[in-house]
């Protein structure tokens, strides 16, 4: 094989291995932040949820949604999802528009259990 041909297959050999560490390796997070002072939730997913809290509680995304208050808590979270099914259960979340879906999430397990299933 030459020195090309090999670069080449090291090259798709690397895309590949990134390809199914990200979609498949990496467990992430689907959390839900509450703040009593807005009385407003926050739908987000992520690999590490406590990293994540942090950046929004020290404003690291200046302008965001959660700069608004800083007594957010978590609320609710979903863990040992695939990173894209964390993410297209958030995309529900937020497409439900509904605090009382939010509060089902918290109060009936199933409901989790069956966005997990559908976005398998």
């Amino acid at each position: 094989m030459t020195e090309q041909g090999s670069r080449v297959r090291n090259k798709c050999s690397y895309r590949l291995m990134l390809f199914f560490e990200f979609n498949f390796a990496l467990m992430a997070a689907l959390y839900i932040l509450y703040s009593p002072s807005l009385n407003k939730f926050y739908t987000g997913s992520c690999i590490d949820v406590s990293d994540r809290i942090d950046q929004h509680l020290s404003e690291y995304f200046p302008g965001a949604f959660t700069g608004k208050a800083k007594d957010w808590v978590i609320y609710f979270d979903l863990n040992g999802l695939v990173y894209q099914q964390a993410r297209k259960i958030e995309a529900h979340v937020k497409r439900m528009k509904s605090k009382k879906f939010i509060e089902n999430l918290k109060a009936y397990p199933e409901l989790s259990l069956k966005l997990i299933a559908l976005y398998q």
